[in-house]
């Protein structure tokens, strides 16, 4: 079997490999439960493909998320439920009837129109799936649908804007600031008691609310911290190289050794930004 372009080719390799008899041992014996990690992580890899600027490893981590699709629905295929062709049909149609403002002649050109537009388009969607399941009657809170599985940065951001479209939010980054102090406060005061336990807890209502306040300033939490992360990496590599070049490792040195370096590096960066 050769490589191609088309992506029926990937659907018959992916047949192939999941034939009893002659296709592979390891992919005969997955399931949806065993494989679900591997779409978590392939999706990871295309966002850390992203983040570095890399396209060329994109491309690649691409192909490994769109397996994750076809593998997916080879064995929703194999217990007759749907097929991958299905899966095209369903996200085509939702597509289509998510954008009127393209595909027909609904108004809503500019940016926040068509979010709305979005969002009410979906909730009807969600309210005819109800209806067809015969579940109109079973309780729907405002915070439903979001899954359990996302990143936890990432699942805070989804309940808040929930709950802000019901108008449970406040109006002002400000007082989402006040609310961190708040929070800061309070595992100030769980440390005094000695209390790590509280502490924990508090940490966790501290990092809600600065989701909170990454939304207010139209921030995804998500890429701002992994951009954070990578400063760090990069920053920490400069006091690594600055000290090797000195004969010394980290574990050699002083904390406001590597304090100063880590200025050093950062006002580096400052300097390199600027001009």
């Amino acid at each position: 079997m050769k490589p191609s372009r088309d992506i029926s080719r990937l659907i018959e390799i992916m047949a192939a490999l999941r034939t009893p008899g002659s296709g592979c041992p390891w992919d005969l014996e997955q399931d949806f439960d065993s494989i679900a990690p591997y779409t978590l992580e392939e999706a990871y890899e295309v966002a850390d493909a992203i983040a570095r600027g890399d396209l060329a490893h994109l491309k690649d981590e691409l192909g490994d998320l769109l397996l994750q699709v076809v593998f997916h629905a080879r064995m929703a295929e194999e217990l007759g439920a749907f097929q991958f062709e299905d899966v095209v049909e369903a996200i085509t149609t939702k597509m289509i009837r998510r954008h009127p403002h393209v595909f027909a002649d609904a108004d809503g050109k500019t940016a926040d129109a068509v979010k709305g537009l979005w969002e009410q388009i979906k909730s009807q969607e969600k309210a005819e799936a109800k209806a067809e399941r015969g579940d109109d009657d079973a309780p729907q809170g405002a915070l439903a649908g979001v899954p359990l599985a996302l990143p936890a940065l990432t699942r805070a951001l989804k309940l808040q804007n929930k709950a802000s479209q019901v108008g449970f939010d406040w109006n002002d980054p400000r007082a989402v600031l006040a609310k961190i102090r708040e929070e800061a406060d309070e595992i100030e005061a769980a440390l005094d008691a000695n209390d790590a336990l509280d502490a924990a807890k508090e940490v966790g209502d501290l990092l809600f609310a600065v989701v909170n306040l990454a939304r207010h300033l139209k921030a995804d939490p998500e890429g701002v911290l992994r951009g954070t992360n990578l400063k760090f990496e990069r920053r920490f590599a400069s006091i690594e190289r600055a000290l090797a070049a000195k004969g010394k490792a980290p574990q050699d040195a002083t904390l406001a050794e590597m304090d100063a370096l880590w200025d050093a590096a950062k006002a580096a960066e400052k300097a390199a930004s600027a001009s």
